[in-house]
């Protein structure tokens, strides 16, 4: 029989977040460059760090529904027993957030545009990919977290 562990500190669960969310986000900004016109005359670098600004906002996104839904759960480790208030919370933060910042973003402020390609959600406008995107990467993340929650604490 081996000896127990000792008990490790364990980083923060916002620390998991970012590294999982990171990973994923950067990864569809990338895929989905092709649908806002505003790369197409972009090199391949600028293209990139664009897509790694765009990634960072989507790290702030990501941070701020996590702290909701940690206020919604009174714990920030409500991830390792997920309730259905906590997670409702995580979600509809992240999409209103996504919505409101596209919309002032294409149609304010003019930051980027969609290209013809991209599918407009009736009524808002905002692009598919980018609500798209808030809903598979997230649910990814609160499923991985969720694996890496320590048994004591679930």
């Amino acid at each position: 029989m081996s000896a127990p562990m000792p008990n490790r500190p364990r980083i923060p669960v916002e620390a998991d977040l970012l590294i999982l969310s990171f990973v994923g986000h950067f990864a569809w900004e990338l895929l989905q460059a092709p649908l806002f016109s505003n790369l197409n005359d972009k090199g391949h670098i600028a293209g990139i760090l664009i897509c790694l600004q765009a990634t960072l906002g989507d790290l702030g996104i990501a941070l701020a529904a996590f702290w909701a839904a940690s206020v919604a759960g009174r714990s920030r480790r409500w991830v390792a027993k997920p309730g259905i208030r906590p997670v409702v919370v995580y979600f509809a933060t992240g999409l209103l957030i996504t919505v409101v910042f596209e919309f002032v973003s294409v149609e304010i402020l003019n930051r980027w545009a969609y290209a013809p390609d991209m599918l407009l959600l009736p009524v808002l406008g905002t692009g598919l990919s980018p609500i798209l995107q808030w809903l598979v990467i997230p649910a990814l993340v609160l499923w991985y977290l969720h694996r890496l929650a320590p048994p004591d604490v679930a």
